[in-house]
């Protein structure tokens, strides 16, 4: 009798812990995701890996700051069992802001149906557009608890562009499928996983961290490097500016270097009525373009600044370049005078240190890492690149339309490269 009582104790104890396990998976959905990050060393671009199809199946992308939407070059090697391309004029359409009815003359596969939704996808480092099948599938991402990989979630429907291989030809690292969006628009990365998990108190934020194993958040913060480093205790913040284009930009009121104001036209600075002027950030950039008045000016306030240190020949894009050995070294890189965007408040400066103003552009040959944009008015007048955001926590916060920066972290002893991507078991 008692070996009866105790078997039916012990299978209810299971079955009531099953119970308890399927309802707290049911209710309880992450509110964080991280996904690695990986710079080329040819193109110097970044690169993440996404998990995509049925079955899952790792896909590399380019990730662009700006890009509106995650497209791939699925005409050849596309397999999943749960692809579906909306048919014309539906809610998912709409979502995506497609106006345009897909034809296509070849067999039927992913990229190539008839009535289906047709959005232009873009190479964003040549420029060139294709017309794209809008197509909807699975993709899983990493969620954490902010300091190491927690369990893939997937998004059933996730939308993208199925666009044509003829895009990856030029620009991009070759082993990249396609290019994951960030931008402010409908369809990309962030809107998505925000829209899907925003019941959860999922933050529509997102945050980059650029290194050569880098990473990148979406969700509100802590953020944790080894040795456990909190990197958003460090954020200052400054108004996000989005572009009709759904780029992102910030306010810069002047420039510092060694703590004095470089002359520079602050005309410039503003965005006019034709959206010409201003500070866009880029991932695609891999040095800070400046306009060629602004480059002028702070090149030689730089230079004047560093007058006992002898240059050498300047090696392609730079416009300064010295003797490596002429520099001395600190925990922020080489010791040249600190240059400051001065943000919306005087009070509120991004400091670019030697580690992220300084790049060794040949043995021996160090330069300062801005690029001449030229005379040209049909853009920002500054582009600020991923070599200058490297190793800075850089947080994009729609709810609170803010830009949160950190400044260099390599002052508090980590690294963007010091996520810790050991699974907990």
């Amino acid at each position: 009798m008692a070996s009866s009582f105790l078997l039916f104790l012990l299978i209810f104890l299971s079955v009531s812990s099953f119970i308890l396990l399927s309802e707290s998976q049911k209710t309880s959905k992450p509110n964080r995701f991280v996904l690695q990050l990986q710079k080329d060393p040819k193109t110097k671009l970044y690169v993440t890996n996404i998990y995509k199809r049925t079955p899952s199946q790792k896909v590399p992308f380019v990730v662009d700051l700006n890009g509106r939407l995650l497209w791939v070059a699925c005409e050849k090697s596309y397999r999943s069992s749960t692809y579906h391309a909306p048919r014309c004029r539906s809610t998912q359409c709409s979502r995506a802001d497609s106006h345009y009815c897909h034809i296509c003359s070849t067999r039927d596969g992913p990229g190539c149906h008839n009535n289906t939704c047709g959005v232009m996808s873009m190479n964003p480092v040549t420029g060139l557009t294709a017309m794209s099948e809008l197509a909807q599938d699975v993709l899983s991402i990493q969620s954490t608890q902010g300091s190491n990989p927690g369990p893939m979630v997937r998004v059933p429907q996730f939308l993208f562009t199925c666009a044509p291989s003829l895009l990856l030809q030029r620009g991009l690292p070759s082993t990249v499928q396609g290019v994951a969006g960030l931008g402010h628009s409908p369809i990309s990365l962030p809107t998505q996983l925000a829209s899907h998990f925003g019941s959860a108190g999922f933050a529509p934020t997102f945050a980059l961290c650029l290194a050569p194993k880098g990473v990148m958040f979406f969700g509100d913060s802590p953020y944790y490097m080894l040795p456990n480093v909190d990197i958003t205790r460090p954020l200052s913040y400054t108004p996000l500016i989005i572009s009709p284009q759904g780029e992102y930009y910030m306010e810069v009121k002047s420039i510092k270097i060694n703590e004095k104001d470089v002359p520079i036209d602050t005309a410039l600075l503003s965005i006019n009525k034709q959206g010409v002027g201003g500070t866009k950030l880029s991932t695609i950039n891999p040095y800070t373009i400046l306009h060629h008045s602004i480059f002028k000016a702070v090149t030689q306030f730089f230079s004047k600044e560093l007058s006992a240190i002898p240059q050498v020949k300047p090696v392609a894009p730079f416009g300064v370049c010295f003797n490596s050995k002429s520099f001395k070294n600190s925990r922020v890189g080489p010791g040249v005078p600190n240059i400051d965007l001065v943000l919306h408040d005087k009070h509120v400066m991004w400091r670019i240190y030697g580690a992220n103003s300084i790049v060794e552009a040949a043995p021996g040959v160090s330069c300062l890492a801005f690029v001449d944009g030229g005379m040209k008015n049909n853009g920002a007048s500054i582009i600020i690149g991923a070599y200058q955001m490297e190793n800075n926590l850089v947080q994009f916060d729609m709810a609170r339309s803010r830009l949160g920066f950190s400044s260099s972290l390599l002052f508090y002893k980590t690294s963007c490269n010091n996520f810790n991507f050991t699974a907990i078991p």
